[in-house]
């Protein structure tokens, strides 16, 4: 069991796993730091100088200026503006990774062709079809 864990630690796939969530956890503070630096300021400003984050609803009987300062007092708040922010986040990050993923993918991928017999899409290099197995002129 142990040697089975060996190699299962030390193969390719786990090793370009490991690599993944690093860059990935990288790239999602670099594209975070851009949608709260960069783009949600002018946002804000637009909207009457609103910072999304400061934004809550008080649930308790006494009056707090800010969110910082009912978090120390332990109000009771729903802080909408916070969530408005991740949900901003979630979809700029979202948007950023659905072009870089559609990108490498067209980089990467092989040009393909239709196959005169079945029509199915294969590689433009194939001079048999996978699918219906017939010989194509190359």
């Amino acid at each position: 069991m142990i040697d089975n864990f060996k190699k299962f630690i030390v193969s390719s796939n786990v090793l370009d796993w490991a690599i993944g969530i690093v860059v990935g956890t990288a790239f999602g503070k670099i594209v975070y730091s851009f949608i709260n630096d960069i783009v949600m300021p002018p946002v804000g400003l637009l909207l009457g100088k609103v910072d999304f984050r400061d934004l809550f609803i008080n649930l308790s009987n006494k009056h707090y200026a800010s969110l910082p300062q009912a978090k120390e007092a332990g109000a009771p708040t729903i802080n909408y503006g916070v969530f408005l922010s991740t949900v901003v986040d979630f979809l700029v990050l979202s948007f950023v990774v659905y072009v870089v993923v559609t990108q490498l993918t067209k980089w990467y991928s092989e040009p393909m062709k239709e196959c005169p017999y079945c029509t199915s899409q294969i590689p433009v290099r194939a001079i048999r079809c996978p699918k219906c197995t017939a010989h194509l002129e190359v």
